[in-house]
């Protein structure tokens, strides 16, 4: 059945305005647009609930186009619905420098644009994480407050990635009814049909994970529209609508090749295409009527969004307005204040991930929005505390996921979760396994969200489990991403503070390396500064005077600590720089960065590779670390092996003290 004129030639608008931003930028990809036009028309007009002239209001539904490289789909439809900072002349501007219309969607850079895609699989695992804080906040708040879907676009390409298998198991399982995604079914990939690549039955791979699967024509906008419907009213299960397209629908020699995926189309082409959906438009232009059509889409929510309004107004929203913003640090800073009081009163002996406990033991209640979870791993990386219930498919309300042996899901899910807003996500594994979330991690600090990665057993003192799980390069891999913050505290008042920093910055995920093997408290007395915050500070010894400093984080502040008692019984003076966090350190200002560094010679001391401390080393300067991988034996047994010790650490300091 031929669909509606009007809303065809609503959708051949997207076609057109994606083949010729593609055109205009000499590159792109038009084809996932073209073919998705009649599916996202359908979705657009008689599903999701927004209003485009108010872009952040919470109960919208949230929209996520996974197949990024397809971003003049969702380019042209937040300018069609009347996004205002979606210009025309921004989509003239398709991938230039200075404009929105990067090519990708990116977060932040547009109204309607809710979470940075492109690296295929992570859109979809991120809407799994917008689906469960909407599930979450909806059990903390009612649906007078909290009602909405959310809607994601996947290609095979995403549903081939093995992050989507991971984040689509966990939506099953959690019974994510309300995430409903739309597959562009369209059997192309760059190299060609996906047929040389993938044979599984999808349907009964999403079946099997506990979706509903649907499958219609996905140029049918009404069967789509239908589909749309029905998925909704399962209150049990996501869905999965497998919408059957061609892409580069209309275009005459391009359409359902793999031509039509990431080039552009050519004149020739797209007058062709023109001809045969029948758009007599110039370039970039669109006439009234269709104008009004999708301008009438675009505030159509601004009905359901008063009337949310006013149930907002008329109730005690106060918790759910604090949580939407996201801003604790007041009661997050006299909870670790109180708690920095008692260790000062009772120096404790502490591995950093047990510290890392007790410093959520203090938060919690300060920071209710916190949703904690581990990758199965919650006795080990003690990311668990009394007062956190398990989230799941029957404890919505529940603050803690178990998100099982799924580190890139999760961390993609946490993402989404720290996207949607109301919930601030952290998620614990070991340090080594930080490689498995990875494009995760960088994404949170690309998007600059507030991502709390909680990864223990972070050097070769986690001892016998040997080389495959010690992290010897990992924290080097981790300090070169920019706008990531990496904590590697060296008890448990650094703990504390790193947790405070973390929790502070808004725009910044963190990862905090936490020991396995207790470690001695060094920070005594009056703790009232966080000096984490510093990034590096004196420990121990003075600012003038000393002959080396020795410089350590994590469990290494402790051998600097006792390499600077041997040195002392030498008439050597050694002073002692804990360095928790290096990007902290770096954005202090130049004085404190010189009184903290000093002139002598440097001796820094890490059970990790150099690389990270050639900024603060000079040529005639040592470290003592690692550079290979570690030993399957005891923790006590691996410092000496590998000479990460106290004895080492006077050796080559006495080498460079003239």
């Amino acid at each position: 059945m031929p669909n509606n004129p009007a809303r065809q030639d609503m959708a051949n608008a997207i076609r057109a305005l994606a083949m010729d931003a593609v055109e205009a930028a000499k590159s792109g990809h038009p084809g996932m647009p073209m073919g998705m036009a009649d599916a996202a028309t359908a979705l657009f007009a008689d599903h999701l609930k927004f209003d485009a002239g108010a872009p952040d209001w919470p109960d919208r539904d949230r929209f996520v186009l996974s197949a990024g490289h397809g971003s003049m789909l969702i380019y042209a439809l937040l300018h069609l619905t009347g996004y205002a900072d979606m210009t025309m002349d921004q989509l003239r501007n398709f991938r230039q420098l200075g404009a929105i219309t990067a090519g990708h969607p990116e977060a932040g850079h547009a109204g309607g644009i809710e979470t940075t895609t492109g690296p295929l699989g992570q859109g979809i695992a991120n809407a799994v994480g917008m689906a469960m804080a909407e599930h979450h906040l909806a059990a903390k708040f009612g649906r007078d407050l909290v009602d909405h879907f959310t809607y994601a676009i996947a290609g095979d390409g995403c549903l081939m990635e093995g992050v989507s298998h991971e984040a689509a198991s966990m939506a099953g399982h959690m019974g994510l009814s309300r995430l409903i995604v739309l597959f562009d079914d369209n059997g192309i990939s760059i190299d060609g049909s996906t047929d040389l690549a993938v044979s599984e039955d999808t349907t009964a791979r999403f079946e099997a994970y506990g979706w509903q699967v649907l499958a219609v024509d996905g140029h049918d906008m009404d069967a789509v529209s239908a589909a749309i419907t029905e998925a909704r009213a399962d209150a049990a299960r996501p869905s999965l609508i497998r919408c059957r397209t061609v892409i580069g629908y209309g275009a005459p020699k391009k359409a359902g090749t793999a031509g039509a995926h990431g080039a552009p189309l050519g004149a020739e082409e797209i007058e062709g295409t023109r001809a045969a959906i029948g758009w007599a438009h110039a370039p970039f232009e669109i006439s009234a009527e269709i104008n009004d059509a999708w301008r009438a889409v675009g505030s159509r929510g601004n009905a359901a969004r008063e009337a949310w309004q006013s149930r907002h107004d008329a109730t005690d929203s106060a918790d759910f307005d604090a949580a939407m913003k996201g801003d604790f640090n007041t009661a997050i800073d006299k909870a670790v204040g109180a708690w920095k009081q008692s260790l000062s009163a009772e120096p404790q002996k502490l591995a950093t991930r047990v510290a890392s406990q007790k410093a959520i033991e203090a938060i919690l209640p300060a920071c209710p929005s916190l949703m904690g979870g581990s990758a199965d791993l919650t006795g080990s990386n003690n990311t668990r505390v009394g007062g956190q219930d398990s989230y799941g498919r029957d404890n919505a309300a529940g603050s803690y996921v178990h998100y099982g042996v799924r580190e890139h899901g999760m961390a993609a899910a946490m993402n989404g979760i720290a996207l949607h807003g109301g919930a601030i996500p952290y998620g614990g594994t070991f340090l080594v396994f930080t490689d498995y979330c990875r494009p995760s991690i960088r994404l949170s600090a690309l998007m600059r969200q507030r991502v709390v990665y909680v990864m223990t057993h972070d050097s070769i003192g986690l001892g016998e489990d040997g080389p495959t799980h010690q992290p010897v390069e990992h924290l080097a891999a981790l300090r070169v991403i920019p706008n990531l913050l990496v904590f590697r505290p060296g008890d448990a008042v650094e703990t504390a503070e790193a947790w405070q920093c973390a929790l502070a910055a808004e725009e910044s995920p963190s990862v905090l390396a936490l020991s396995r093997q207790g470690l001695e408290q060094f920070r005594l007395g009056d703790l009232s500064e966080n000096m984490t915050a510093r990034g590096a500070y004196i420990a121990a010894g003075d600012a003038e005077g000393r002959q080396v400093t020795l410089l350590a984080s994590g469990s290494e502040v402790g051998i600097a600590m006792s390499a600077r008692e041997m040195l002392a019984a030498d008439g050597i003076a050694a002073t002692v720089v804990s360095v928790p966090c290096m990007e902290l350190f770096w954005q202090q200002d130049a004085a404190w960065q010189k009184m903290v560094l000093g002139t002598a010679p440097r001796i820094a001391i890490e059970a990790a590779i150099r690389q990270p401390w050639d900024r603060i080393l000079g040529e005639k300067d040592a470290f003592v670390g690692m550079d290979d991988f570690g030993a399957s034996a005891p923790a006590g047994d691996l410092f000496p092996h590998f000479g990460i010790t106290a004895d080492a650490v006077v050796s080559a300091a006495k080498a460079r003290v003239t």
